[in-house]
C-alpha cells in the first residue's frame, strides 16, 4: 500500500479544544466499557501476545488533548485516560485519532501509516507488532464495539467516521493489491 493510501484527516482543532475543559471520568467508564466488551467478545487477544503480555502502550491521539495508557496484562487488561503520558511505558503510538482507531480495527494499513510517518511509534516495537498482530488475529473492530454500546447515537457515529474515512480514499488493506515483492501488512 502506497502513502498515497493513507488517511491524514485530523479532528478540527474546535473539538480539541471543546474536549480540553471537560471531565475524563465519563470517557473512562466508556473505554473501560469497550475494552470489557472486547475481552468478552475476544477473551484470547491478550494471551496471543505471549511474552509480551503485560507491556504498557501509550496511545496519543495527536488531535484530543488527552491519551491512553493500555495495560496489557491478560488476566486483567485495562485501559486509562489521562491528561499526560506517565513515564516508563513499553511503547508509545501517536497520531491522529481517525488513524489510530482505523489501524486498531483494520481499516487503515498500519505499514503504510507508519511508514509514511501519519503515525509515530516510540519504544519497544515488536510490542507494538506483538499488539497489532493479536487485535488483527481476533479481528476486532474497535469503532463498531464502542457504537455498539450507544445504541442508535453510537451507529450513527460510527457511520459518520466510516464515511470520512471513505471520503479521505482510505482502502482496507486486504483490498489493495501490493506491488509485486511488497508486503501489505507488519505480518
Amino acid at each position: 500500500m502506497t502513502p498515497l493510501n493513507t488517511p491524514a484527516a485530523v479532528l478540527p482543532a474546535f473539538v480539541s479544544s471543546a474536549l480540553r475543559p471537560l471531565p475524563l471520568g465519563p470517557l473512562q467508564l466508556f473505554l473501560s466499557a469497550v475494552l470489557s466488551r472486547i475481552v468478552r467478545h475476544h477473551p484470547h487477544m491478550f494471551e496471543r501476545l505471549g511474552s509480551y503480555a503485560g507491556k504498557r502502550y501509550g496511545l496519543v491521539p495527536s488531535d484530543l488533548p488527552f491519551a491512553f495508557v493500555l495495560d496489557t496484562a491478560s488476566h486483567a487488561p485495562r485501559i486509562r485516560v489521562v491528561r499526560s503520558l506517565p513515564d516508563r511505558l513499553d511503547a508509545k503510538i501517536s497520531g491522529p485519532l481517525l488513524a489510530l482507531v482505523g489501524m486498531a480495527d483494520g481499516s487503515y494499513d498500519g505499514d503504510a501509516l507508519f511508514f509514511s510517518r501519519i503515525i509515530v511509534v516510540e519504544g519497544d516495537i515488536e510490542a507494538v507488532l506483538a499488539l497489532r498482530n493479536a487485535v488483527d488475529d481476533a479481528g476486532v473492530d474497535v469503532l463498531r464495539e464502542g457504537a455498539s454500546l450507544l445504541g442508535p447515537l453510537g451507529q450513527f457515529g460510527e457511520a459518520m467516521l466510516r464515511h470520512q474515512r471513505n471520503q479521505n480514499g482510505v482502502k482496507r488493506p486486504d483490498s489493495v493489491h501490493p506491488e509485486p515483492g511488497e508486503a501489505s501488512s507488519w505480518n
